[in-house]
């Protein structure tokens, strides 16, 4: 039997104004395979949706903006910063060119 909250009732976790809206489309088996994970997770579709997509968003903007390099590794980065840069005539008449694509 499911009991349902009044509005002044306070709930145990923090309310969060969720004023947003993210519309997805897919195919059906893909919407009842990621149902049947929220469910199985003990979430709503929602949770588990945006928890998913927090994370691999987080994933994607970490690897770059995150460098995690050994000292010896930091050592021959901090080299290659420091080095002159070197004049590559091909590369400089490659970026001369115009664009292809734009014509």
């Amino acid at each position: 039997m499911s009991t349902r909250l009044n509005s002044t009732e306070p709930t145990k976790e923090k309310q969060t104004l969720r004023d947003a809206r993210i519309n997805l489309r897919g195919t059906y088996e893909e919407f009842e395979f990621i149902r049947r994970a929220a469910e199985s997770s003990k979430k709503s579709l929602t949770e588990f949706v945006l928890e998913s997509a927090a994370v691999a968003a987080e994933r994607v903007l970490a690897d770059r903006s995150n460098f995690v390099l050994d000292s010896k590794a930091w050592k021959a980065f901090h080299v290659a910063l420091d080095r002159p840069a070197v004049l590559k005539p091909r590369l400089q008449a490659l970026l001369g060119e115009s664009d292809p694509f734009i014509g």
